[in-house]
């Protein structure tokens, strides 16, 4: 049986550690804070447009969850890759 609150609760802690190294490069500044302020800032909106078509088309919250914990893992793979 799917748990909501059980995923809600996993996507924010995973987030927390992509917020974490976000925050270092931002802190580290350079082209590597810029690039990563600007990717953020895209990735974001990328996500919003993606959670917005799938739950107009029908989709569930729960697939939206899960697509944006897959957003947090590349993010977490990809911070942590440096």
């Amino acid at each position: 049986m799917y748990n909501p609150f059980f995923s809600s609760m996993m996507l924010a802690l995973e987030a927390q550690r992509v917020i974490e190294l976000r925050l270092v490069r931002l802190a580290w500044g350079g082209r590597e804070g810029m690039a990563e302020a600007q990717s953020m800032i895209t990735e974001k909106m990328h996500a919003a447009g993606e959670a917005m078509t799938t739950l107009m088309m029908g989709g569930s919250p729960e697939t939206v969850i899960a697509r944006y914990r897959e957003h947090v893992a590349f993010n977490t793979k990809r911070l942590t890759a440096a």
